[in-house]
């Protein structure tokens, strides 16, 4: 683990079939959490410019494997490897992915069905998740918070899925009835954030 401060930021290269290596030297996988309003990617043109990984990571041809939307948090994995960013990221290999959901109003146990059952979405039907209601997880406090409504409560679901839609959870979430607040992601596969602060990466030599 590493807590970081902002480093220089690293040249990268847009991930391409050319250097889509799949042998190199040392094989390295990062396991990053990465922060709520962080873009999963390493350039931004916008102005005024975005968070990008490159804020946070300053190792040199890592690729992201996989996707973390701008406004949900958790773990992000990334590699120098073509192969295994292929194997996480490519939706054939359908590797496990567990979130940590919370969600606005008092989740039913027939939303939570529906959840293991798949849900009808505009680009057709998901595959089955495994969905449990949660204790509030013990978590960082979130910048900014999320939206606070006295008269409306919120609730917390582990939902795992095998899928990797835009913005899957969040539609899955809003097609049972029940808006998703807060989105972390803590699980991939075999990989798990365990105790990475926001910011904060660890590195495993494959």
């Amino acid at each position: 683990m590493n807590a970081q401060k902002r480093p220089t930021r690293p040249k990268h290269k847009a991930f391409s079939a050319k250097n889509n290596r799949t042998k190199v030297e040392n094989p390295l996988l990062v396991l990053f959490n990465k922060p709520y309003d962080v873009l999963s990617q390493f350039t931004d043109n916008s102005t005024p410019p975005r968070q990008t990984l490159a804020d946070f990571l300053a190792i040199p041809d890592i690729y992201a494997a996989g996707r973390l939307d701008r406004d949900s948090e958790g773990l992000l994995l990334l590699t120098n490897c073509g192969k295994t960013q292929q194997k996480i990221a490519d939706p054939a290999f359908k590797a496990p992915k567990t979130y940590w959901v919370q969600v606005e109003g008092q989740i039913t146990e027939q939303a939570l069905a529906q959840l293991r059952q798949g849900v009808q979405l505009n680009d057709g039907m998901t595959l089955p998740a495994q969905a449990e209601l949660l204790a509030e997880p013990e978590l960082w406090p979130r910048q900014p918070p999320v939206r606070y409504r006295a008269n409306i409560p919120t609730s917390w679901l582990a939902l795992t899925i095998h899928e990797g839609r835009n913005r899957q959870v969040r539609r899955m979430t809003a097609a049972v009835g029940f808006p998703t607040l807060r989105l972390v992601r803590v699980r991939i596969g075999d990989w798990q954030l365990d105790d990475l602060a926001p910011g904060q990466y660890r590195s495993i030599n494959l």
